[in-house]
């Protein structure tokens, strides 16, 4: 029985796997690496630039919110789970991450690790080159904030990110600059509907032939070699230069026919948010990253009429679309010299704009022409009325915040409340046996005049007192003299008696008829 094939087959099964047996262990690890690949998340990268630690935080709950009841609002399970990752965004370059969850809030499609900048400084351009790698450069989205509160800065901002990511990305590596170039041509090519294999030959197979889809006048001739996203926040404050600082449609339409004529050079896409208010950033973002829901299909589309809810896609806009907004826009001035500006390092941003003598900026500078145009309200009041009419009154008071208001309210009155403690506990004890009249002045003032009626008539005391002393002083003063009283003084001395005879008579009550005295 031990002879049998059988048996020998059953001993040799339950053997384990020599040294020498090395496929067995190959089978083993190849289910290893496949189980580790099945469960490691797709690992996607945000470039956020500009904007402020709180407006960055802003972007982030956009970007994470749960989009499945349409709110907009941030995800209040997942806050109230605590499984919000911190953000560190305060110092240089900030640093947080947050899990993509599918449709029904179970599955995890990617992990987003999110790099926060908020200063184009060229000394940050070292903190950015390691994040671009062959490896991260098709993963990455670079995303530039722009709030409403000031648009008169947008264009100078963009144009400073812009050198930056040049300085940046001319830097790299040659192996890191291929993978850029074909991530740029599978956005500006499939993206356009082309599928992998026609991309590939450079054109679209229809009845037989290659037809090539020709790129569009300022379409893709400043491609930075990663996408890009400008999301202007804060649409709510368009009302408020409308309302309070007299904007009209005009400055509107040129500022979006501006934005993008550059955004087009660069492939790029635009939205504006407004806080607490659903839009569609979150399924451009995604988009944009390659993250697709395995559940519920999102749309993406394109809107130019809203003017607070403006959403262009990449690969969409074109000339003939910016144009049909509002006619003399000069696209191909603008285009022509945005190539030129940014070729140059970046400049601080705080730079006002009268200080620009540099190359590009006589005139033809793009940023000089959208800031001839579009102006900071407050600088031109002040120009206009340098802080005060004839009266010498302020034109225009700014105001603060309600919330920031009281808040600063608080410290002043806990700081006034400490100092009048301090003074009643540094305040002298009273001096009891000290007489009330030592000082007449002090109690005078405290007890006011002191009036009677006498026979009908409302007599002053302090008055009536002060005439008495002045008459007094001023009869000593004769009785000195040695000049000898006249007759006039006589007769009024008489004229008085006379006077005073005559009231204490009627104040007698003698009887009627009867003779005087």
């Amino acid at each position: 029985m031990s002879s049998s094939p059988h048996g020998s087959k059953a001993a040799g099964t339950n053997s384990r796997p020599t040294s020498k047996d090395g496929s067995k262990k190959n089978i083993w690890s190849s289910l290893l690496d496949s189980v580790a690949n099945g469960k490691r998340l797709p690992e996607k990268n945000l470039l956020v630039l500009g904007g402020t630690p709180e407006s960055q935080r802003e972007f982030l709950e956009s970007f994470s919110a749960d989009a499945s009841d349409g709110s907009g609002l941030v995800n209040e399970k997942r806050k109230a789970t605590g499984k919000t990752p911190p953000i560190a965004n305060q110092f240089a370059l900030g640093y947080t991450y947050r899990d993509v969850l599918d449709a029904d809030q179970e599955d995890t499609l990617a992990r987003v690790s999110a790099y926060l900048l908020s200063e184009p400084s060229l000394s940050f351009a070292p903190l950015l080159k390691p994040l671009l790698t062959p490896q991260s450069v098709p993963e990455t989205l670079v995303v530039i904030l722009m709030d409403w509160s000031d648009p008169w800065t947008w264009i100078r901002r963009l144009r400073e990110w812009v050198r930056l990511l040049r300085t940046v990305l001319v830097s790299l590596d040659d192996e890191t600059k291929i993978v850029m170039e074909e991530t740029m041509t599978e956005w500006r090519d499939r993206k356009r509907g082309l599928d992998a294999n026609s991309a590939a030959a450079g054109g679209l197979s229809t009845s037989g032939g290659q037809v090539t889809i020709p790129l569009g006048p300022g379409e893709w001739d400043e491609g930075l070699g990663v996408p890009m996203c400008v999301v202007c926040q804060g649409a709510d404050k368009i009302e408020k230069l409308e309302k309070e600082h007299g904007w009209h449609e005009e400055q509107f339409d040129f500022i979006l026919q501006f934005l993008r004529t550059i955004l087009l050079k660069h492939g790029a896409s635009l939205i504006y948010t407004t806080p607490f208010l659903a839009n569609s950033l979150q399924s451009l973002i995604h988009s944009s990253l390659g993250i697709h829901s395995l559940l519920k299909r999102q749309s993406l589309k394109h809107n130019v009429i809203d003017r607070d809810k403006i959403l262009v896609p990449a690969n969409w806009d074109s000339w003939g679309k910016i144009r049909i907004i509002r006619e003399g826009f000069d696209m191909e001035g603008v285009s022509t010299a945005w190539s030129i500006e940014i070729q140059d390092p970046p400049e601080p941003i705080d730079q006002p704009p009268e200080s620009d003598n540099g190359p590009g900026e006589d005139g033809t500078s793009a940023v000089r022409v959208f800031e001839q145009t579009i102006h900071d309200p407050k600088r031109d009041t002040t120009i206009a009325h340098p802080n005060s009419n004839s009266n010498g009154t302020k034109i225009e008071i700014e105001t603060s915040d309600i919330q920031a208001f009281l808040s600063s309210q608080v410290e002043v009155l806990e700081k006034l409340k400490a100092e009048d403690e301090k003074d009643r506990a540094n305040q002298a004890t009273p001096q009891l046996e000290m007489s009330p009249m030592d000082d007449e002045g002090k109690v005078n003032e405290h007890i006011g005049p002191v009036q009677f009626n006498m026979g009908g008539i409302q007599v002053d005391a302090d008055d009536m007192l002060k005439k008495l002393r002045d008459r007094e002083a001023s009869r000593t003063q004769k009785k000195e003299s040695p000049v000898p009283n006249t007759g006039d003084e006589k007769a009024h001395n008489q004229a008085l008696a006379n006077f005073f005879a005559g009231l204490v008579k009627k104040g007698g009550a003698s009887p009627r008829g009867s003779p005087s005295a």
